[in-house]
């Protein structure tokens, strides 16, 4: 077994490391003799830097690092191109600013090419590099990595800064169209799709890779390369989780890191969670937990935007944003915590989260947030409400339920009680499990607020604020809400919860089995 390369992203380091290197040559291959100048967006750790640096060895000739690999006997090794690789993760604009920044950057890759570039702002730099390059060494690939970087750092925090830092990019990108005859080929990679208009106007020549179902899967496992490259991991991992069976092995895989989708039709796995699984041997959230912008949950909560569980939207949705007009939708999409499930047949798209790992660590996360709370201790509140109707102790219920609002600073509570309450209340019933719970579930006479399954009973609940128990029991009875499950075979309680704004806490339940 080789060695999991987590966190390395130099293609060459890999292959002499001795490391796993899932082939993607055919299909860069592809992209390299497709086109000329191309923008790819995918979510952190979805190894993109990695791309652009298997890209750089391809066209510097480095045959030798891919022997074993598809490109190895179907690429044309004797040409080769000087590359400016710029990747804006290892800049340090923070300390010295980001003009001054790229300039440092640019003078040490003309450094390494043996060119003398005259100080001067950073797309006169470039329009510089790439000429003299053209002249010495043949026509430039330029490669740009995380492209986003130094303005989605400033995101939610420094609006100003963000803005500034989109000028001085807009600017750098605009020499590139003119260099179009100095120019083999032009790919630039991040996690955020800022609109053309924002950041790349001059260069409108730009064709985006996103959504293009000939590249689904450039980035990314697939289900054949995990049987493929890792099968020989599987059996440490499947008697440490004493798992007998590899289906059952791959399914409980494919539940917790699989589907990630770009088209709806093509689903892989992220990179960096299933190395992370396979060296630690555990099912966990790793992707979630390597970083999750706190401006993303706090964009969330003042839009109150929580119910993002199968949404149908169309292609405007994944247009790119503006600094000072974010909203939570196309963010979770690009940040890869909502992802294509399926395209209806009227051309719109299904989003859902991915997977087990991004929905469990989301609602953790946001109810965390909404109660002033450690994400982990929601989890926690969450194995006891589960506890509590599994056993139907409907009391133990109750008064978990009581728990996830004690924390809530009461004049916060007051001021958006409605938010809190819905919010709150859906988030923690979600967080239950896609097995255990249904949410706002429709019938022909209403909608259900939450129905819980358990192996023996189905419990129907409806909640209201500021009034009793025995209206809410009522409104199940009227309306029949339980009538969908008498199939079933098993009990089926009726539970009415009235909640009091002004305690802040339920008031009183009520409960009845049919």
């Amino acid at each position: 077994m080789k060695r999991l390369p987590i966190g390395i992203q130099t293609f060459s380091e890999i292959v002499n490391g001795g490391y796993l290197y899932i082939d993607k040559t055919e299909g860069i291959a592809q992209l390299l003799n497709s086109g000329k100048y191309y923008f790819l967006s995918r979510p952190r750790r979805f190894g993109k830097s990695l791309l652009l640096s298997t890209i750089k060895s391809i066209v510097q000739g480095s045959r030798d690092l891919f022997e074993g690999l598809w490109i190895y006997d179907q690429w044309d090794w004797s040409k080769k191109h000087p590359v400016i690789h710029l990747g804006f993760a290892s800049l340090g604009y923070k300390e010295g600013g980001l003009s001054e920044a790229i300039v440092q950057e640019l003078d040490r890759i003309a450094t390494g090419f043996e060119v003398n570039l005259e100080p001067n702002e950073p797309g006169q730099m470039l329009r510089e590099l790439i000429g003299k390059l053209k002249e010495t060494r043949g026509k430039v690939v330029i490669l740009i990595d995380e492209y986003d970087k130094p303005i989605i750092d400033y995101l939610g925090k420094d609006t100003a800064q963000a803005k500034k830092h989109q000028g001085i990019m807009r600017s750098f990108y605009s020499v590139i169209k003119d260099a179009d005859p100095y120019l083999e080929f032009l790919l630039i990679t991040g996690i955020s799709k800022f609109s053309k208009v924002s950041l790349f106007s001059d260069l409108n020549n730009l064709y985006d890779l996103t959504l293009e179902e000939n590249y689904s899967t450039l980035l990314g496992y697939t289900q054949e390369e995990l049987e493929t490259y890792f099968s020989a991991y599987f059996p440490k991992v499947m008697q440490r989780r004493n798992i007998g069976s590899r289906e059952e092995f791959l399914q409980k895989v494919r539940l917790w890191y699989n589907g990630y989708s770009w088209d709806g039709r093509n689903f892989v796995y992220n990179p960096f969670s299933i190395l992370s699984f396979f060296q630690n041997g555990d099912f966990y959230n790793f992707w979630f937990e390597s970083g999750t912008p706190s401006f993303l949950l706090e964009l969330m909560k003042s839009q109150n935007f929580y119910k993002i569980e199968g949404l149908e939207v169309d292609a405007l949705t994944f247009a790119g944003y503006d600094i000072e007009h974010i909203q939570s939708l196309p963010v979770l999409f690009q940040t890869g915590y909502l992802t294509i499930k399926s395209r209806t047949d009227m051309g719109l798209y299904i989003l859902d989260y991915p997977n087990k790992e991004v929905r469990d660590a989301m609602y953790g996360n946001i109810l965390g947030d909404l109660r002033y709370d450690q994400a982990g201790f929601s989890a926690v509140f969450m194995v006891e409400l589960r506890k509590a109707f599994y056993a139907n102790d409907v009391e133990t219920a109750i008064d978990v339920i009581k728990s996830l609002f004690a924390r809530i600073p009461y004049e916060i509570f007051i001021a958006n009680q409605e938010a809190y309450y819905h919010s709150l209340l859906y988030i923690a019933f979600q967080f239950l499990g896609s097995y255990t719970v249904e949410t706002e579930v429709s019938t022909n006479r209403g909608r259900i607020d939450v129905v819980v399954h358990t192996p023996t009973d189905i419990y129907v609940i409806e909640f209201k604020l500021d009034e009793p128990a025995e209206a809410a029991l009522a409104q199940i009875r009227q309306k029949k809400y339980y009538e969908k499950y008498t199939h079933t075979g098993k009990t089926i309680h009726l539970l009415g919860i009235g909640f009091s704004s002004a305690e802040k806490s339920v008031a009183d339940w009520k409960e009845e089995v049919v």
